[in-house]
């Protein structure tokens, strides 16, 4: 079976930590899809490297918050096929990234992502390759979204297809005012690929997920609180605002996203980690992950502090 090469070092030091090891066993660091499956990562990863353009961008930062950029705007920054590749590298740092704590996911100069680059698409349009890039990005996607870091996507302008499939791929949604996300895949004669729906229908519910999917509903941020989608709206500042008006959008996410990674970044991880188990394992053996990833933090230094200071009940 074909690991990703992060889940290999992960799997061994994850002796001490029970079943959160075993959890990362079983998911293989959130591999969907490995060779048993007839998927192939070195041969369609060749496939997509033929059509360059643009860029994934990740910045980390000593706060421990990191930001990465989808960067292609002559396309609406649209994934060409290096970039999804780019994706999957830049998961992969983070995954390695020990003082993580959260990470904002944003597209490039006022857009946040317009799905697939149309001619990478075109070319490999024959339903294998299309199936070997779906399992690509479901994988890239799968393993972005059991990052240990908390992680928002911060949707500026229109967010469409593969971009909306993004969005879910995150624990949270910020939508600027203005901003649209709409799964416009019927119009293209398809349904999402990139595990978009599946995650929409846990985010929304299975009716609400029907409408945006079957109707290509424009979600506007009004629409996103209404439903769920959207977990805050941002002001985008007028053109010329100067000192004293509204905060970038970027940074009122980064100040949104304080409130939920304040702290030491063990604390923070753990924190995703005993949610991620109570989401994708069963009771008993989320309820063992979770006792086991308590105990990677009773005692350690946060916990001593916090006794110390007896700051419990203050």
């Amino acid at each position: 079976m074909v690991l990703c090469a992060v889940s290999r070092r992960l799997l061994r030091s994850s002796s001490s930590r029970g079943a959160w090891g075993r959890l990362l066993q079983r998911q293989s660091s959130g591999c969907v899809y490995s060779s048993s499956h007839g998927f192939d990562q070195q041969e369609i990863r060749e496939k997509l490297w033929a059509f360059p353009g643009g860029s994934i961008d990740l910045l980390t930062q000593e706060s421990g918050i990191a930001v990465l950029t989808i960067n292609n705007p002559s396309r609406m920054n649209a994934f060409s096929g290096s970039m999804m590749v780019d994706l999957e590298e830049r998961v992969g740092q983070l995954e390695n990234w020990t003082d993580g704590k959260g990470l904002i996911v944003q597209g490039a100069a006022g857009t946040f992502c317009s799905g697939s680059d149309l001619n990478a698409v075109r070319a490999i349009s024959n339903p294998q390759d299309g199936m070997k890039m779906c399992m690509f990005m479901q994988n890239a996607l799968t393993r972005l979204l059991r990052l240990p870091l908390i992680s928002v996507a911060l949707v500026e302008g229109r967010a469409l297809g593969g971009g909306a499939e993004l969005t879910t791929a995150c624990d949270f949604r910020l939508m600027a005012s203005g901003s649209v996300i709409q799964f416009v895949h019927k119009h293209m004669g398809l349904v999402p690929g990139w595990g978009g729906a599946a995650r929409l229908v846990r985010i929304v519910g299975s009716q609400n997920a029907l409408k945006l999917l079957g109707g290509a509903l424009k979600v506007d941020p009004e629409l996103g609180m209404q439903i769920g989608l959207a977990d805050g709206v941002l002001e985008v500042p007028r053109a010329g605002e100067g000192a004293g008006g509204i905060t970038g959008v970027l940074q009122q996410a980064e100040n949104w996203l304080d409130r939920y990674t304040k702290g030491p970044a063990p604390v923070i991880q753990a924190v995703k980690r005993v949610v991620l188990s109570g989401r994708d394992l069963p009771l008993s053996e989320a309820l063992r992950t979770e006792k086991d990833v308590f105990g990677t933090v009773w005692g350690g230094p946060a916990n001593l502090k916090a006794l110390a200071s007896k700051s419990k009940h203050k």
